[in-house]
């Protein structure tokens, strides 16, 4: 009797090895799994980077058509002396990319200053921001409120349309009118992005 109950006893219970193999299962099949959501977490960040960059674009190139669209003839004084700066001046090869007078500034605040706005794009250090300026006439205590739109840029490049239809790499340049007035009738905008490659934009101006 006493042979049979230890017989029973053994049987009802796990050896030492079942344990060592079940955990060890368990271990594989748990390293598995971790390794699965990490890559489901890597995944998930990626996307969301994606679409915050994505969304980054989005937004720099509406800002931009949304400024030269609205371009204003409204030349602006020199922040030395009388002499006045054009509507818009672009020049190739340097740092800033073209300065002009907008319309359209919102004032949801209603604060005593003009509609009208002086903004400048500038291409630094694989950034492109955007500067502009409280008063249209400044003066040099009167630095620009500067921000960055977008990074990972390789290229910007401004093209613009002049009325007799000849497309110019700066602006007042080659067949523009040289009046301080003067605007184009339109402009291509091409960013080089390091990600995404080549973002290209033709805005008519209104008006």
């Amino acid at each position: 009797m006493s042979t049979q109950l230890a017989a029973r006893h053994h049987a009802s219970g796990f050896t030492l090895l079942e344990v060592l193999i079940a955990v060890a299962i368990f271990a594989v099949v748990s390293i598995m799994a971790f390794g699965g959501y990490n890559q489901l977490i890597k995944q998930s960040d990626r996307i969301n980077e994606n679409i915050v960059r994505t969304r980054a674009i989005q937004l720099t190139v509406q800002r931009m058509v949304q400024d030269f669209a609205e371009i204003e003839p409204r030349p602006v004084r020199e922040p030395l002396g009388n002499a006045a700066q054009p509507v818009l001046k672009a020049e190739r090869g340097g740092e800033q990319l073209a300065e002009f007078t907008r319309a359209g500034w919102s004032n949801p605040a209603g604060v005593p200053r003009p509609t009208l706005q002086r903004v400048a794009y500038r291409f630094e250090d694989g950034k492109l921001r955007r500067d502009y300026w409280l008063a249209l006439d400044r003066t040099l205590q009167a630095p620009p409120v500067s921000v960055v739109l977008l990074d990972k840029v390789k290229e910007v490049k401004l093209r613009f349309l002049s009325a007799d239809r000849a497309w110019q790499d700066q602006w007042p340049g080659g067949g523009a009118p040289a009046s301080p007035y003067s605007r184009p009738i339109a402009v291509e905008i091409t960013l080089d992005l390091e990600d995404i490659g080549t973002v290209v934009r033709l805005v008519e101006l209104a008006g």
